[in-house]
């Protein structure tokens, strides 16, 4: 029975960034669906302060909807997709970047739902908390100057994380595309930035939302390794693998590489589609399991 893959997104983006891979996994005979996490996509809040002419003090003082949504909020709206999917045969769940956080609390949860789960250059704690592998020195070379330049307001105030991807900052859309899509064309990635909303939530878990070996630890994993990734190094990537590995080395990452940035794959997504495309076919572990 063909598996329906489940896509998460990442921090501050939506299921629309999908729709590229999702045409071209139509095309090869695959099902998939576009996970919208709670206050993303159409439930986000894009404040008219946000809109050109931007005023940037009414926009660091706009309330938010996605104000105290937490990681617990995401695993449960992931896991009753995740239900409603199981229901037509296997489910492959896909995550990319800060969407592995929500993809791993979930596996915690519920592994009786999940037949391989799928990390793209994503995040699946395993010895720390997410918060504190940017301090690591996998992390050093990373620039967090664009990001940190664009935000708007104070996150404890506002209770999220905002950021104006609609700046006009030169210096600013230069950092953001060498960080994100620097393998990719000035158009590319102006049209990626205006598909990014501007809210995100705060909450990204605990000690407790870390890959647990009894429960995570039972699913066929596979780590999609992007060798252009400038925002999570390969360096970070690998050594997440590693630290799954350790963790449940009698079920170790199934491990694939594409030449890619932190979005180009979504951009240009064949060759991604394609890779999802064989691991549909790979062995699914006996029922029950």
């Amino acid at each position: 029975m063909q598996p329906t893959f489940v896509l998460v997104h990442g921090a501050f983006a939506n299921s629309f960034c999908f729709a590229p891979l999702q045409a071209e996994l139509g095309l090869l005979g695959h099902r998939s669906v576009a996970v919208d996490l709670p206050g993303h996509g159409f439930a986000a809040t894009y404040p008219r302060a946000y809109q050109a002419p931007q005023d940037l003090e009414a926009l660091a003082t706009t309330p938010g909807a996605i104000k105290g949504v937490t990681l617990a909020d995401n695993a449960a709206h992931l896991i009753g997709i995740l239900e409603r999917a199981k229901r037509n045969g296997p489910v492959i769940l896909v995550s990319h970047s800060r969407g592995g956080v929500t993809a791993t609390a979930a596996a915690n949860r519920r592994p009786d739902l999940i037949d391989r789960i799928v990390y793209v250059s994503a995040w699946c704690p395993v010895d720390l908390d997410v918060s504190a592998y940017y301090a690591e020195p996998e992390m050093a070379t990373v620039d967090t100057t664009g990001l940190a330049s664009a935000m708007v307001g104070n996150p404890a105030e506002l209770g999220l994380l905002r950021a104006n991807f609609r700046t006009a900052a030169p210096a600013v859309l230069a950092a953001f595309k060498a960080a994100f899509l620097a393998d990719g064309t000035d158009e590319e990635f102006m049209v990626f930035l205006n598909t990014l909303q501007p809210d995100e939530n705060l909450d990204a878990g605990t000690s407790e939302d870390r890959a647990q070996a009894g429960t995570w630890g039972r699913i066929p994993k596979t780590y999609v390794r992007l060798t252009e990734d400038t925002s999570v190094p390969l360096a970070m990537q690998d050594r997440m693998i590693r630290e799954g590995n350790a963790l449940t080395p009698q079920n170790p990452y199934d491990v694939r590489t594409l030449t890619s940035s932190h979005l180009k794959w979504l951009v240009a997504p064949a060759p991604a589609a394609r890779l999802l495309s064989e691991l549909a076919t790979l062995p699914l572990p006996p029922a029950g399991s």
